[in-house]
């Protein structure tokens, strides 16, 4: 089950073809769907958690917390909306391509993959990539 949650005003156009295109994405990588929480808030909501559960006294796009458990992917993703326009804006592409490529980077993380070292992030966007190809919104 993915659930998609608001603490600010904007809302999530298409949230079923959302749905479908994360389950496809899990399925391609032979994982499961378990459950999903997307939590979209601001960026003093994000803080917030970032500076409690992490200890990071910095603004990011997004904080992913993984109940996965083998093939089962499930956690909770907050994302930062104001966060994800700006870094659209700072990468040069639109607010919902940044934004479908924050909400398939917490999967991807709950299916293993990272983003510390250099070769790590290469992957980590290979991956995304492939899956923002698959995305029909």
């Amino acid at each position: 089950m993915i659930a998609f949650n608001y603490e600010t005003d904007f809302i999530l156009e298409n949230e079923e073809i959302t749905k479908e295109w994360i389950v496809n994405c899990a399925e391609e990588n032979d994982f499961e769907i378990g459950e999903i929480n997307y939590i979209f808030c601001d960026d003093e909501y994000l803080h917030k958690i970032n500076m409690e559960f992490l200890q990071h006294d910095t603004l990011t796009d997004i904080i992913s917390f993984d109940y996965t458990m083998g093939k089962l992917i499930g956690g909770d993703i907050f994302i930062s909306v104001p966060r994800v326009k700006e870094n659209a804006k700072e990468f040069g592409v639109t607010f919902k391509e940044e934004l479908h490529r924050v909400i398939i980077h917490g999967v991807l993380h709950y299916m293993g993959y990272k983003d510390k070292t250099d070769e790590e992030k290469q992957l980590m966007r290979d991956k995304e990539n492939s899956c923002l190809k698959t995305v029909n919104l």
